[in-house]
């Protein structure tokens, strides 16, 4: 049977998924293979290294920069305290003394009798990554973490933005074509994960976070809220650092589209239950998608290490979904996958598949306009 390969979006109510957690640098892991972890549960932890502070201290005491050592009351190496002195002069009669005091809390680098500058390093960042799933360690990063394994629900979204977090699935909407509105969100998900329909009006988004939601999962959202909402253009190729209150998953597009009813109802199914979402988005090489997932509170699951399949690309049946106007965020099956290049309106030959879509319309679109969902 003839098929293709194109990007793939998971949407699957029962899947073995694979977390690699690592830190950003070397550290110490507190679990070892084959131990059942939940998804609070720290793996692994270390410590960043701490900004650094030149100060010219000679300056600051008005002495020769030769001279510095004779007036310090700390030497390299010692701790010291943010607003403690560190350097000190006897003045005259013991008036007029000059002092030089810690910018930070950390300790002192160096001293230079040549600059006059004391090199001052702020106190460790300690760093610390959760398992973010329930599941069993099924492989070992040696001082930089591991790999958690789960049978889990798995949905991934197009957009996002945030990092990760944690919360109990709640509905906002009751059906996969309403509108999330401010009002709809409430005092009481604080905490929670809020499932919206076809779109979230920035009052919603705005009273979410100022109420306290962990996330949001909706199927349209404004591109232009972004940029009001933060102050500044968002780039969509790689995402999940900003500074939102909460976790944003867009599971369709940017504007007004109907959730797609198969991800509503697995969503809807899962309410009341623990979930672990993601807003990091990037589409260049090493795709990564926004995700929302949903494992057993048990952690149970394979404790053997799971190889995935080897991709299969799209064949006639599969279902996909259209990524480029007019059929974006369309659910439909390929029908056929045609071997001969078709012209388009725009005069350029490219291999077209034929979809049915879920209202019985029949299509020849591109292949690159499309991607696979996975179930």
């Amino acid at each position: 049977m003839a098929a293709i390969f194109t990007p793939g979006l998971k949407v699957a109510a029962d899947t073995v998924i694979l977390k690699d957690r690592r830190l950003p640098i070397e550290g110490e892991l507190l679990v070892s293979e084959g131990d059942q972890v939940t998804a609070d549960q720290i793996v692994a932890r270390t410590q960043l290294p701490g900004k650094i502070y030149p100060i010219n201290v000679a300056n600051q005491l008005g002495v020769a920069a030769n001279r510095l050592k004779t007036f310090m009351l700390k030497d390299v190496g010692d701790s010291v305290e943010e607003g403690e002195v560190v350097a000190r002069t006897p003045g005259i009669l013991g008036l007029f003394k000059s002092e030089s005091i810690a910018i930070v809390s950390g300790t002192i680098e160096s001293i230079s009798t040549i600059s006059g500058e004391v090199i001052f390093q702020a106190n460790p960042i300690p760093v610390e990554i959760d398992a973010y799933i329930n599941g069993h360690v099924v492989e070992m990063h040696p001082r930089e973490g591991c790999v958690v394994q789960a049978n889990a629900t798995m949905i991934q979204g197009i957009f996002g933005l945030g990092g990760e977090t944690k919360g109990q699935l709640v509905m906002g909407v009751s059906e996969p074509t309403e509108v999330l509105k401010g009002d709809a969100i409430t005092a009481d998900m604080a905490g929670q994960i809020v499932i919206g329909g076809s779109y979230l009006t920035i009052d919603a988004l705005k009273r979410a976070a100022d109420v306290g939601v962990a996330g949001v999962v909706t199927g349209g959202f404004d591109y232009d809220d972004i940029k009001m909402l933060l102050g500044y253009e968002v780039g969509v190729a790689i995402t999940g650092n900003e500074d939102l209150g909460l976790t944003l998953v867009v599971t369709e597009g940017f504007g007004e589209i109907q959730m797609a009813p198969g991800t509503f109802a697995l969503l809807k199914e899962r309410v009341g239950q623990r979930a672990s979402i993601n807003g990091a988005t990037q589409i260049r090489a090493g795709v990564i998608r926004p995700e929302v997932v949903v494992t057993d509170d048990s952690g149970q699951a394979p404790k053997e290490r799971w190889t995935p399949p080897e991709p299969t690309g799209i064949s006639i049946g599969d279902q996909i979904r259209g990524i480029r106007a007019p059929y974006f965020g369309r659910i439909g099956r390929v029908k056929s996958l045609p071997v001969d290049l078709m012209t388009m309106e725009s005069e350029t030959r490219v291999r077209i598949m034929e979809v049915e879509f879920e209202d019985g319309e029949v299509a020849m679109l591109p292949r690159a306009n499309v991607e696979s969902i996975e179930r």
